[in-house]
Order: C-alpha cells, then sequence, then structure tokens
C-alpha cells in the first residue's frame, strides 16, 4: 500500500465535521485526532488534508474492491547511498524480476471514507 495510494485518502475538514457529527463519543475523538493532523498537513506539506496511511490497510483487507493494482515485483534497494531502503516497484514490468507482490496503484476514496465512517459509527 504505497504513500502514492494513501495520499488518495485525504482527511479533509469536511471529512473531520462528518465525524464530529456522528454524536458519538468516537466520532469526537476521530474528529479531534484526525483534524490535528489535517490542519499540521496542510500547513507543513501544503496539501489538502492529511492522508490517512494505516487505515488504509485495514479496509483493503475489510473491502479489496476499494482498491486496485497489480501483480508486480517489488523490491527493496539496500546497496544505493542515495535510495538505501526504498521501495522500487516495477509498475510496468519493464524488467524480467519475478511478479512477488499485490502493489496498489488506486482507490475509490469516496468508498473508504463510507466505510471507515460506517465502522467508527459503530463503536
Amino acid at each position: 500500500m504505497p504513500l502514492d495510494v494513501t495520499h488518495k485518502a485525504l482527511i479533509t475538514a469536511e471529512r473531520v465535521e462528518a465525524f464530529r457529527q456522528m454524536g458519538t463519543r468516537t466520532g469526537r475523538m476521530v474528529a479531534a485526532w484526525t483534524d490535528f493532523f489535517e490542519r499540521f498537513d496542510k500547513e507543513k506539506y501544503g496539501s489538502e488534508g492529511a492522508p490517512l496511511h494505516d487505515p488504509c490497510t485495514i479496509a483493503y483487507l475489510l473491502e479489496p474492491e476499494l482498491f486496485s493494482g497489480r501483480h508486480i515485483n517489488v523490491e527493496i534497494e539496500t546497496e544505493s547511498e542515495l535510495t538505501r531502503g526504498m521501495t522500487v516497484a516495477d509498475w510496468w514490468r519493464v524488467t524480467d524480476r519475478p511478479v512477488n507482490a499485490t502493489f496498489m496503484g488506486d482507490l475509490d476514496a469516496k468508498g473508504y471514507f463510507d466505510l471507515l465512517s460506517e465502522r467508527i459509527a459503530r463503536l
């Protein structure tokens, strides 16, 4: 689940307010947490909101149809001084390396937040 995908699941002020409007203690708590991150990321990175990285993985496990990706070769760079630790995804399959991972490329952000909201509302 690369950052390119999780950054498509931005928590915006409107989405924070939706959590707050649930009228539950959990909804208010999630709103308080995400309100901080949304403001922080907007100020620090100039983005439209804050990505919710970890919940993307859980959402994939619950509703994989919200995500699209490919079976490709993925390696971790261990030699280069400049890119050590970098995830290298052969998205276009230009190498002869064997496929070894399912790598996400996109998500349905509305469906993702619908799922997240539905599950948080249960708590």
